[in-house]
């Protein structure tokens, strides 16, 4: 099968969707499918262009700079799938250059599968914009509803969607590379560069640093728990516009940077308690991940963390509006060697058999099973 996948964001870009797509584009040419990419042109390209791929112009986002949106690229793309045409495109984003894939797609008569990754809506009113958010979720169900399917993580978020009038929805899941999140790659000497023994506590949390990753949070937590654990670290990888902020505020903080695949496996499985206080995620990759690297987590309920955590069994939820409780547990955590390590061995042990081979599968069914839409 041909698949065409158009999205916005894309590797070297480091976020949950662009990773996810790189991935999902991974396991279809490993199952033996044909994938051709549709993104904008980067900042810097550097010859990384391939064959495959048709780079359109585009400009960076407003308070994500490092991100691009591409400009719509209807004609390019009506051309470029005439002659080459994909059985199945999937649309990852919903800016403008996704809107003219819908488009191209309905011309041709071509299936179109939609990704729902970023809850826009919610994103508004954690920017202090909530009377966008309505308009937010609007845009959204016209654009998705466009397509012939919608692809969402969670069931959680395939409910809320269908009570919005979000229509055709089928839910695929994440998975998680457990050779390359394992508990093996704990790392004495990256402790020691934290300035942490054996028997310290380092406190760990992935993700950017933005306003809508809840990191007042993650703040008050760290400072709660080390009421019981006086020399723990935290330990921030990632960067963002709060890193700054952050670093004035918090010079005791550690800011490790940006890592991916082994590199990130490594800062992981060299923590001992992951804290993951966002509530705006759709999914929430970083969830899996810290699982897999036998990390006990604390996470709100809902998200990956619903889909995959059980209660003081493989790690801790907390009720979403319950900001206290998420701070007592942090501090419940640090206090407990114990209780951290049997959580953390039960997450480990709940992630071996995420399969992202079998998940590649499941998404090339999907795409398979679309309805052609009416040529238009």
């Amino acid at each position: 099968m041909h698949v065409a996948i158009v999205t916005e964001t894309y590797p070297p870009e480091v976020n949950g969707v662009a990773l996810t797509i790189e991935r999902l584009e991974r396991g279809l040419g490993e199952a033996g499918h044909r994938v051709s990419l549709v993104r904008p042109r980067q900042r810097d390209e550097r010859g990384r262009q391939r064959a495959s791929e048709l780079v359109v112009k585009g400009a960076p986002i407003p308070r994500y700079p490092e991100l691009r949106f591409g400009f719509p690229a209807g004609r390019r793309l009506r051309q470029r799938w005439s002659n080459d045409r994909p059985d199945a495109v999937y649309v990852a984003t919903e800016g403008p250059l996704g809107w003219s894939a819908l488009g191209a797609a309905r011309r041709l008569g071509i299936p179109v599968a939609a990704g729902f990754h970023t809850r826009f809506d919610d994103y508004m009113r954690r920017y202090g914009l909530p009377f966008l958010a309505p308009l937010a979720l609007g845009w959204m169900r016209r654009f998705h509803n466009r397509a012939q399917g919608t692809l969402v993580p969670t069931r959680e978020l395939a409910d809320y969607l269908s009570a919005q009038g979000f229509r055709r929805l089928h839910q695929l899941g994440r998975a998680v590379d457990c050779s390359v999140f394992d508990p093996a790659r704990r790392d004495r000497t990256l402790r020691t560069e934290w300035g942490l023994d054996d028997g310290e506590l380092a406190v760990i949390h992935v993700g950017r640093l933005a306003a809508e990753k809840n990191l007042p949070l993650l703040v008050r937590a760290f400072r709660g728990l080390q009421g019981v654990e006086p020399d723990a670290r935290l330990v921030l990888v990632g960067d963002g516009p709060e890193r700054v902020r952050l670093a004035r505020a918090h010079p005791d903080f550690i800011f490790a940077g940006v890592h991916l695949g082994a590199a990130l496996g490594r800062q992981v499985a060299s923590a001992d308690l992951f804290l993951f206080p966002s509530l705006s995620e759709t999914f929430g990759n970083v969830t899996l991940e810290a699982m897999a690297a036998g990390l006990p987590l604390v996470a709100f309920d809902y998200g990956a963390a619903r889909e995959v955590v059980r209660h003081g069994k493989n790690g801790w939820l907390v009720a979403r509006d319950d900001p206290e409780g998420f701070v007592a547990a942090a501090r419940t955590l640090a206090a407990e060697p114990a209780l951290r390590q049997r959580l953390g061995a039960a997450a480990r042990r709940s992630m071996i058999e995420s399969d992202p081979a079998a998940l590649a599968r499941r998404f090339a069914d999907l795409l398979a099973e679309l309805p052609r839409p009416e040529l238009r």
